[in-house]
Formats: structure tokens, C-alpha cells, sequence
């Protein structure tokens, strides 16, 4: 029996499905945890990535993928808070003369940085579905990369210093651009904050709902965002807190099914989650390694693909398996 709890700093946003852990009424067994809340989330990606500063922390999991590769000292669990699919969100200008993904090369393309996972979802399935080669489009990026040791490829530049993405769409300088954060639909760093700007641009895949339920029957891929780490030295030293902090997760979940299950979950996100239950079936939000094994080595194949990682990696070296005996 336990007889002291482990303290632990712990760094996850506010969602649906994990805000019964964050206010206690699900507690994470064994430990007494600190939460900590940063908003953005996207500010403690940085601050997890490059200071350590938390022992459990949501990371983005491209982010996460590539500082594992530089030797960052935390792990991942199988555990995806945030999950969507990504042949929607790049917007084109109607007279750029896009017409298909492979007319993006020679173009310019915004998107916030070079590593952000909503860009690195989107390429893959531009790379693999549509034959994109991706080093003959200009990438143009106005923010920094969360992982310092990242050596861009040499086709990312940096926009000049003092535009935004979102100007650079207007004015005609890049002919498409990510919507929202990830690129075109927001101006300001993440540290500094950022304001949110309208972008009114058409879909590069305008059936992007068809192409995803197709894409998800034939591959199996669900892209994951939201992903949690621990720090390599607490699970050395209480290598169980890997399955309470599963189970805890695994329980919120549980709850907040039953909530949507019951039409009592009315949140935006629950929203999009009841939409995505008709691709992807009962649980929007499945959690263990068995079940995103396709889907883990899909980001890191095109993560070492897309230039964002100096080596391929094993799923053993990604993620410890909170299940396993």
C-alpha cells in the first residue's frame, strides 16, 4: 500500500473529457497532483519541450515526436485528448490557379511553423493520397519551432520580419495558407499572444467529410493531437504511475461517453465528437497502444519523411504501454 503520494506538476488543457481529472473528482491514483493551466496550451508545449518544467504534460505529438528524437527526457502514453482529420484546413486564393494538391508546388504556403501537427498531418495526406512532392512547395513559416535543435529543410523560409501569415494570404504572396492557428486565421506568437483574423478563402479539398470516411475505412488512420508525456525520471522511479495516470484518463473518458451517450454533453468539442462518431464508431477518443498503432507509425514515418527528424524511431522508444504486465 501506498502510504505517501507522489507530487507531480502536471500541464493538460481543459477539455470534456478531462476536466473531472483536473478538478479532483477523479483523482489520479497514488499521486497529488499540482495542475497547472496554460493558455494557450500551445505555451506549454514550449515551456515542456525546451525547459522540462512539468512532470505530466499535453503535448502536440509531432512536437513530441521530434524532441524525443534530439534525447528529450519524457515519454508518451498512449493517451490522445484531441483527435480530427486533416484533408480539410488549407485554404487556397481563387485566382492562385490551385485546382489540386500537386499545384501547390512552386507555390508559397503558410503555415505557423514548419512542425506544427495540424501541418504535418495535412502534408502526409497530401504526400501519400495525392502524390504531393512536398520539397518543391515553399513553405512559409512566422513563428518559431517549439524544439530548438530542429534543422528546417531548406524549402521552409521565414516570412519577413513584421508580416503575418494572414497579411501575406491578402496581399497575394502566398497562394494558400492553414486556417485558423496553424497558419492564416490568427497573427502574434503564442508567448506573446495572438489575435484571431478572418480568413475567407476557399478548401484546397472541398469533400474533405467523403474523402476523410473513405481515407479512415481504407487506412485505419486517425489523426491524434493532443498527446501525454511523463518525464523518463518519475517513471523510473514509480514506474506504475503510467497506469493510474492511464486509468484516471481512461475513466474521464468513460463518464463523458456516457454523457454523450445520454445528450447531455453540449460543449463545442462534443459537438465535433458526435460528427466524428460516424466515422470512426462509438469512442472518438480511443486511448492504448494496440489501438493507435497504425496511426503512430503514420506521424512518425512522415515526420522522418518531411524532414522534421534526424532518425527513424521505434514505437518502443515513443510510448510505454501502461497496460502491459
Amino acid at each position: 500500500m501506498l502510504t505517501k503520494k507522489v507530487p507531480l506538476k502536471i500541464a493538460i488543457a481543459e477539455h470534456p473529457h478531462t476536466s473531472a481529472i483536473r478538478n479532483g473528482s477523479i483523482p489520479i491514483e497514488g499521486v497529488e497532483a499540482e495542475f497547472v493551466t496554460v493558455q494557450p496550451q500551445i505555451g506549454a508545449f514550449r515551456r515542456m519541450v525546451r525547459d522540462v518544467e512539468f512532470d505530466v504534460c499535453e503535448l502536440a505529438p509531432t512536437t513530441y515526436i521530434i524532441a524525443r528524437a534530439y534525447g528529450a527526457p519524457f515519454v508518451g502514453l498512449p493517451i490522445f485528448v484531441v483527435r480530427r482529420f486533416h484533408h480539410g484546413g488549407l485554404l487556397v486564393r481563387p485566382d492562385a490557379g490551385i485546382k489540386h494538391p500537386k499545384d501547390l508546388e512552386g507555390k508559397k504556403v503558410g503555415v505557423r511553423a514548419y512542425s506544427v501537427t495540424t501541418g504535418v498531418w495535412t502534408r502526409q495526406v497530401l504526400i501519400d493520397e495525392f502524390g504531393l512532392d512536398s520539397s518543391k512547395v515553399t513553405w512559409v513559416v512566422d513563428d518559431e519551432e517549439h524544439v530548438t535543435q530542429l534543422k528546417l529543410p531548406e524549402n521552409v523560409i521565414h516570412a519577413p520580419q513584421g508580416s503575418s501569415l494572414a497579411e501575406m494570404m491578402a496581399s497575394g504572396d502566398l497562394s494558400a495558407g492553414f486556417a485558423a492557428a496553424a497558419g492564416i486565421g490568427r497573427t502574434g506568437a503564442p508567448t506573446g499572444g495572438w489575435k484571431e483574423v478572418e480568413a475567407d478563402y476557399p478548401d484546397l479539398l472541398p469533400n474533405a467529410a467523403e474523402l476523410e470516411t473513405e481515407y479512415y475505412a481504407r487506412t485505419g488512420v486517425y489523426p491524434m493531437h493532443g498527446t501525454i508525456v511523463v518525464k523518463d525520471s518519475v517513471l523510473a522511479e514509480h514506474p506504475w504511475i503510467a497506469k493510474s495516470i492511464y486509468d484516471a484518463f481512461a475513466q474521464a473518458k468513460k463518464e463523458w461517453l456516457a454523457r454523450l451517450d445520454a445528450g447531455e454533453a453540449t460543449a463545442v468539442s462534443d459537438k465535433k465528437y458526435l460528427e466524428l462518431r460516424r466515422i470512426v464508431g462509438h469512442d472518438p477518443l480511443p486511448y492504448g497502444l494496440q489501438e493507435n498503432l497504425k496511426t503512430i507509425e503514420t506521424l512518425e514515418a512522415t515526420a522522418f519523411k518531411q524532414g522534421l527528424t534526424p532518425r527513424r524511431m521505434s514505437i518502443s522508444e515513443l510510448f510505454v504501454d501502461p497496460l502491459a504486465s
